[in-house]
C-alpha cells in the first residue's frame, strides 16, 4: 500500500535537510559521544575498541530521528545544539587528561 501523499514532505529543501541531518549530523554525534566517553572513562583504548560495535548501531538511530520532524531545519537546529554541547565536554575533557600531550 503506498504512502499517503499528504503525508510526505512535499518540499526539496527539507528533504535535502532531514537527509543531511541524519547523515552529517547523526554521524557527528555518534562520532563526538564516542570520543567523549573514551576520554571520560578510566579504560580509554578499550572503549574505543567497543565504540566500533555501537558507533554504527547508534548512527543508524541518528540518522531516523530527523525523519520525525516536521521540518527539516529543527532537526539541524537540535542536532547543532548536541554537536556544541558534546563539542564543549570534549573540550574540557582534553584539557583534564593527564594522558594526552
Amino acid at each position: 500500500m503506498p504512502a499517503n501523499p499528504k503525508h510526505l514532505t512535499q518540499s526539496g529543501w527539507q528533504r535535502f535537510a532531514k537527509i543531511t541531518a541524519g547523515i552529517i549530523g547523526g554521524y557527528l554525534i555518534t562520532v563526538l559521544l564516542h570520543m567523549c566517553f573514551a576520554l571520560l572513562m578510566p579504560f580509554h583504548k578499550e572503549a574505543l575498541i567497543t565504540s566500533i560495535l555501537t558507533l554504527f548501531m547508534l548512527w543508524c538511530v541518528f540518522t531516523l530521528i530527523p525523519f520525525l520532524f516536521k521540518s527539516g531545519w529543527k532537526a539541524w537546529l537540535l542536532y547543532l545544539g548536541i554537536i556544541f554541547i558534546l563539542l564543549i565536554v570534549y573540550y574540557f575533557s582534553i584539557q583534564n587528561n593527564p594522558f594526552i600531550l
